[in-house]
């Protein structure tokens, strides 16, 4: 299981590092835009203004390089005794949520928030 679950984790970083490579151009592409003074960050009545298309981008730039970081850390981690165990309560992560998410660090009832989770050991 764990080879196939690094080679998921491998796939989805090389996906991960694409967008990553896409979102920091298109970033840089309207930094460049904007200080040259050719756009215009008025309020467009058909759109949003040129800072809110930055941030967002930024946003989204964050989030995947959140992700990358912990695609990177789940393949540190596969392999180990710990992998595929609820960073939380100590139990097994069904295979079915790895299958899924391959860098999930907690069971379903974790992830979830339920109150009862932590501890039930």
């Amino acid at each position: 299981m764990s080879a196939d679950v690094r080679a998921a984790l491998a796939e989805e970083r090389t996906a991960a590092l694409g967008r990553l490579g896409a979102l920091e151009r298109e970033l840089a592409s309207a930094v460049e835009a904007a200080s040259e003074g050719t756009a215009d960050d008025e309020h467009d009545p058909e759109g949003s203004t040129t800072a809110f298309e930055r941030a967002q981008v930024a946003a989204v730039l964050e989030q995947v390089r959140t992700r990358v970081a912990a695609l990177d850390d789940a393949l540190a981690r596969v392999g180990t005794p710990g992998f595929g165990t609820c960073e939380r309560c100590g139990r097994p992560i069904a295979a079915e949520r790895l299958a899924a998410r391959p860098w999930a660090t907690t069971c379903v009832v974790c992830a979830a928030g339920s109150p009862g989770a932590r501890g039930r050991r």
